[in-house]
């Protein structure tokens, strides 16, 4: 199990309460235990919020239960499922140090308003915050007669975490399309701040290439199986709910993100996405990225970012802004800028920059990321003007700058992620192999595990290098 600063140091990071990060961290590893386990593993299919956040966008608001359609419906059983959950809670205290103690595992399977079975399950956990009192739970909701209109797919858990498996995490969820159903379908019955958060925020993600007509006619099919009108923004607006929709936006949001955006920012979207998903009006081009500069090394890609970024500036903020179209305060250079961010890049001389534009004037500009002493989500939102490439739908992990070296955590160390991997990690046979390349010599390693740490080595002229970190560029 990671420790306390760990947690501390993400919260850091990310903007939030350090019990939400820790919540996002034994989510990770219950979610692997769930996938380990040979009868629900194959049968469980994930969905909900947290599957949006763990499987699809890391700069996805952060959520708190985990939601799951059932294939086989002899689990929603109290004693199946109250046996099956102390393999997993034994799996993953064995393989993380969780702990989940046997008396926080209750079930109930109860009758749902459409006269069907479904179970809720709620556990304890003491993880590295180590909580005094009652212990911080996880809330387990379970359905067997959801309609699943599209194969499931496997994706990747996104776990941020220094101990994460070296072969890493995966599970059955819902497809792109079917969640992007699903959450227009709640959207329609509930409306809920959620509801439009995710809506706008899976529309906003044009890289996916989104099939609008499988969306549709998934969304047909959900909302004839709840008795409900395919959704319109004419139905929306007219429904009583709207005003609470307004007031909690709020209590529902505030504690799940940095900096809450706007209310109207995202109801003003929503004509938009109705628009494109009724076939009015074709989704909005993909904009063109932004300028590259004569010093930019146009051969090195964003590689996938998962670990820590080992920088001393809160890169994630700026991945968060750069999702919800939020202008970022930058501190740089004993000066206060508000810019718009797009990308990271990489100069020919080894430094990374973060791409952006000046929101008052307009004006390209890059800062290096090493030079850069603050930087702070604003309330002030932008349009795009150049296509957003920070916050893609596959992880994206940029290597620290030339000056940022991987070293073990001690009292002083500057960066926030500098913790040591774990021993001991979970080990198998099989498995990718991970091409990891030096930013800084371009030579390349071939790895069984995801670990982009460098040992020393030296470039094509023998000289030693100084790259410490590398990125992924190819899976065997």
């Amino acid at each position: 199990m990671i420790d306390r600063q760990e947690i501390m140091d993400f919260a850091k990071e990310f903007g939030l309460a350090p019990n939400v990060v820790e919540k996002d961290y034994v989510l990770g590893w219950l979610l692997a235990g769930i996938a380990s386990h040979a009868d629900l593993g194959p049968s469980w299919v994930f969905k909900g919020g947290t599957c949006i956040k763990k499987c699809f966008f890391e700069t996805y608001r952060f959520s708190e239960d985990l939601d799951f359609t059932l294939t086989a419906a002899a689990h929603l059983d109290q004693d199946f499922l109250k046996r099956s959950f102390t393999g997993v809670t034994q799996w993953v205290y064995e393989n993380s140090g969780i702990e989940i103690p046997a008396d926080t595992i209750r079930f109930e399977v109860y009758t749902n308003p459409r006269g069907k079975v479904s179970a809720q399950g709620k556990i304890g956990y003491r993880g590295p915050l180590q909580p005094r009192g009652d212990l911080p739970r996880i809330k387990l909701d379970l359905t067997n007669d959801e309609v699943l209109v599209l194969p499931p797919v496997s994706r990747e858990v996104h776990h941020p975490y220094s101990d994460d498996p070296e072969d890493g995490i995966a599970v059955q969820c819902y497809s792109f399309e079917e969640i992007f159903a699903e959450k227009l379908r709640a959207l329609a019955e509930r409306e809920r701040p959620r509801d439009l958060y995710d809506v706008i925020h899976l529309f906003r993600h044009e890289e996916l290439k989104a099939n609008r007509e499988q969306i549709m006619k998934t969304l047909e099919q959900k909302c004839a199986f709840k008795g409900i009108a395919v959704p319109t923004m004419q139905s929306l607006e007219n429904r009583p709910e709207r005003d609470e929709l307004v007031s909690e936006w709020d209590n529902m949001l505030g504690h799940q993100l940095p900096m809450l955006p706007a209310f109207e920012q995202f109801w003003n979207e929503l004509p938009a996405v109705f628009a494109w998903l009724h076939g009015e009006t074709p989704q909005a081009a993909v904009a063109a990225s932004m300028p590259v500069g004569a010093d930019v090394d146009t051969a090195w890609q964003p590689p996938s970012m998962g670990h820590a970024w080992h920088a001393p500036v809160p890169l994630e903020i700026v991945r968060f802004a750069a999702a919800n179209h939020l202008c970022v305060v930058l501190g740089y250079q004993g000066t206060q800028r508000l810019i718009e961010p797009y990308s990271l890049r990489m100069t020919k001389d080894g430094n990374l920059i973060l791409a952006a534009v000046k929101h008052d004037t307009g004006e390209t500009r890059s800062y290096r990321v090493d030079r850069i002493e603050s930087a702070e989500a604003s309330t002030v939102s932008f349009t795009p003007r150049y296509v957003i490439e920070l916050t893609p739908a596959a992880p994206i992990l940029a290597p620290p700058t030339r000056r940022t070296a991987h070293v073990a955590r001690t009292p002083n160390a500057r960066s926030p992620f500098a913790s040591p991997r774990r021993t001991g990690k979970i080990k198998t046979s099989w498995g990718p192999t991970y091409v990891i390349q030096c930013p800084m010599c371009q030579k390349k390693f071939n790895r069984s595990s995801y670990d982009t740490a460098l040992n020393p080595h030296k470039n094509q002229m023998g000289y030693p290098c100084s790259g410490r970190t590398g990125y992924i560029v190819e899976t065997k």
